[in-house]
């Protein structure tokens, strides 16, 4: 038995009274989770809408607890910490990370930003010594699978893309990934969106179509060899 996590991070709902209100990244990694589900029900399932319910910023006094010995902590840092400990004991969990997250503004959703400042602690999901010379900082966690559902106005933010210099939101991903102990990675975007053209729908059908793909292949084979699914051509 494995256990799923699934993180959503999109302000808007997955279905909407007006269908062009909704959130395509949160669609698009529903069908990857119904069809894990269904191939594997009696897998563990842990849900968090980060858009709709943020977890909430890091402070000074949040700080201020992480780096006061577990024992000397008072009372209210222990509960200034408690979220973020409880979404730590969910990511450390996790077999399978499923994140979904529209691009805002070229980046990640603030709300998912928030989720991994809770995540990324010392101590917790990465250590630090600098008898380790210049890459002090490393992974606790390992071992996990992330599939990265995303979805975007525009085009082109892929590796030798007309905008690979514009897009934040995956690059960003990938680098704080490895904090979540992600060993494989695999991503789904959607993009075209603005154009609402025969591209935008073809691409949408393409991340339906992977997510499907990739969900019945790893069903089957985590934590083995990738999928082997194909992207139709946009």
């Amino acid at each position: 038995m494995s256990t799923l996590l699934h993180v959503d991070s999109s302000v808007r709902a997955a279905s909407n009274p007006n269908p062009d209100h909704d959130s395509i990244s949160k669609r698009v990694a529903r069908r990857f989770i119904d069809t894990w589900r269904k191939k594997r029900p009696e897998d563990e399932y842990i849900y968090r809408d980060v858009g709709v319910n943020p977890p909430d910023f890091i402070t000074q006094d949040w700080i201020g607890a992480v780096f006061t010995p577990e024992e000397n902590r008072t009372p209210a840092q222990k509960e200034r910490l408690a979220l973020s400990d409880e979404l730590i004991a969910e990511v450390s969990a996790a077999d399978v990370i499923v994140i979904s997250s529209p691009m805002y503004n070229y980046g990640m959703p603030a709300q998912l930003k928030a989720w991994f400042d809770q995540i990324v602690r010392i101590n917790k999901t990465f250590d630090f010594d600098l008898s380790r010379g210049d890459f002090p900082l490393q992974p606790l966690l390992s071992g996990k699978t992330l599939i990265l559902v995303t979805s975007s106005g525009e085009f082109g933010f892929e590796k030798g893309g007309i905008r690979e210099h514009s897009g934040h939101l995956a690059p960003h991903l990938r680098t704080l990934s490895k904090y979540l102990g992600v060993d494989t990675m695999y991503e789904i975007a959607s993009e075209y969106q603005e154009f609402g053209d025969e591209r935008h729908r073809l691409s949408v059908a393409n991340a339906n179509e992977r997510a499907e793909c990739i969900a019945t292949e790893l069903s089957v084979t985590v934590p083995a060899q990738a999928p082997q699914c194909a992207v139709l051509p946009v």
